[in-house]
């Protein structure tokens, strides 16, 4: 979603790379890029004026004049100020000090709010909690079915006495009695969280303002999260503002950030309401759901990465039992095989799609078209590929003849190339983890890397890019003993004795000693000791 934005702003810090000092002009001409930038991606006006401003201050201030790198001070400056737009720390939830906690959902007709109450759902399932999905979007046809589909999915159960509109849409349906039986079964059956899903509409108006403002009278909801749709722009903040005066809420939540729209609203409502953003839907999926961090949007949109999440997602993915089988295989000096290789592969995809993965390693915006081309479906075709052998081929890949790799391409569906290229890129795979295990280059790597800490070297172990033994003496940088060293060589190759090298001077110098004798110097007694 903050593809455009993120480009935009990237290009402007990069034209103040290399200055050693920023005048005011170049601060003017950067605050002015933003700002265009900012309006570009649907930002409410007032947030890119006091966004703006701050940063024009700071960045005319002793701050940046003093700063080694200006340019990357200021950088620093834009993320900084981007955190605090965002609201500056991540906004956790309220829970009851007696449960059941009521989380009452509200938003437009359309901003999603029935998945994102299953999303919701199944997160807080994963954290330990219990919760009970309450149908009260009545008006709606099939919204209570639908509930029902996305709670089954999700795991938890959903509390659904009336069955709502079918065919058409019901306005005469009351929501309010089964909000309040809602929670009154989750008391009774020991739900701890409650989530009530509320009916939307196409417009802001007193209907449902009304209706809202009931629910929430009847089930005084701990939290009341705004269910935003972050592809509608400016429109974001007036209707917000609509939802703050007429119902009130504590938190918003974005829907749809995996889309292509300018990504405006995540910028402009916390400035507007100054209600904090809690979480965010990325994508279709009920596991498309995190909570929102405002540092780690603020690296996204600046090109910087998302390490963090990376490695949250990577926790959950990966078993830590079979990292640890890993580790000691490969304490053992054991070779990496393709059976090892399908499992990372199998952890990989639990983790979700590449790409995503890929755009939150730090400067990937560089090459977002190249993301953008990658075809997930080459994780499948490789898949298949391993998965075509028999476990001795996976383990021993070298027993790979002609006629095995053509029976494992007629397995997978692939052809034969295919295979052939899978098996030498996993052959470079299997060097690489045997130079790193050794302690010795990488292949490719330059050899004087070998030295820097952590990364081996030394005598053990020596990686095949690193420079051979020298055999026998070196030969000495003194001219007179280099060609004695000579002398030396030649009289060995013929058989006869060596030349005995002539005595000299510290420079090389021969023939008899220069300069005067030092019995022919005046000396003090017992001096002359120190010339012998």
């Amino acid at each position: 979603m903050f593809a455009t934005l993120s480009d935009r702003l990237t290009a402007t810090f990069r034209s103040l790379r290399g200055k050693g000092r920023l005048s005011e002009a170049d601060v003017d001409a950067t605050i002015r890029e933003i700002r265009r930038a900012l309006l570009d991606a649907d930002v409410a006006v007032p947030v890119v004026r006091q966004f703006t401003g701050a940063i024009r201050e700071r960045a005319l201030g002793a701050e940046v004049s003093q700063a080694l790198n200006p340019g990357q001070q200021v950088v620093k400056i834009v993320n900084e100020e981007l955190i605090a737009v965002l609201g500056g720390e991540t906004r956790r939830l309220q829970f009851a000090k007696n449960p059941p906690t009521v989380v009452l959902l509200a938003g437009l007709q359309g901003a999603g709010k029935t998945t994102l109450a299953g999303k919701l759902a199944r997160w807080l399932r994963e954290q330990g909690h219990t919760p009970l999905l309450v149908a009260c979007d009545l008006q709606r046809p099939n919204a209570v079915t639908q509930l029902k589909v996305v709670g089954e999915r999700a795991g938890v159960p959903v509390f659904a006495p009336h069955p709502g509109a079918q065919g058409e849409a019901d306005d005469t349906a009351d929501p309010v009695p089964v909000a309040r039986a809602g929670v009154e079964f989750a008391r009774e059956k020991q739900h701890d969280i409650v989530i009530v899903d509320t009916a939307g509409r196409l417009g802001v108006d007193e209907v449902l303002m009304k209706q809202a403002a009931d629910i929430r009278d009847a089930t005084r909801p701990d939290e009341i999260l705004f269910v935003l749709d972050a592809m509608i722009g400016q429109d974001a903040v007036t209707t917000a503002q609509a939802f703050q005066e007429g119902v009130g809420f504590t938190g918003v939540v974005l829907t749809k950030l995996d889309g292509d729209a300018r990504g405006g609203a995540a910028l402009s409502v916390r400035g507007v309401t100054g209600k904090p953003v809690m979480f965010a839907s990325t994508g279709e999926k009920l596991e498309d759901f995190e909570p929102f961090h405002p540092d780690r949007m603020a690296s996204r949109i600046l090109d910087m990465g998302d390490i963090l999440t990376l490695i949250e997602q990577a926790e959950k993915a990966f078993d830590a039992e079979q990292a640890e089988k890993m580790a000691a295989k490969l304490a053992a000096d054991e070779d990496f095989t393709l059976e090892d290789f399908l499992a990372q592969m199998s952890a990989l995809k639990n983790m979700g799609s590449m790409k995503s993965l890929l755009k939150m390693l730090p400067g990937m915006g560089e090459i977002r078209q190249q993301l953008e081309n990658f075809d997930e479906r080459e994780l499948d075709r490789v898949e298949a590929i391993v998965q075509s052998m028999t476990p001795l081929e996976r383990r021993q890949p070298r027993i790979l003849n002609g006629s095995r790799r053509a029976r494992i391409a007629r397995g997978s569906g692939t052809q034969v190339s295919d295979v052939n290229q899978l098996v030498e890129r996993f052959g470079e795979a299997q060097k690489m983890m045997r130079a790193m295990r050794r302690g010795g280059n990488i292949p490719g790597m330059p050899p004087g890397m070998a030295g820097l800490p952590g990364l081996g070297g030394g005598k053990k172990g020596r990686g095949k890019s690193a420079p051979p033994p020298r055999k026998g003496k070196a030969k000495s940088g003194n001219p007179a003993k280099r060609a004695q060293q000579e002398r030396e060589a030649a009289a060995r190759r013929e058989g006869g004795p060596a030349a005995p090298a002539p005595k000299g001077g510290a420079f090389g110098l021969g023939g008899a000693r220069q300069g005067p004798d030092p019995a022919d110097l005046q000396l003090p007694p017992g001096f002359d000791k120190f010339l012998k």
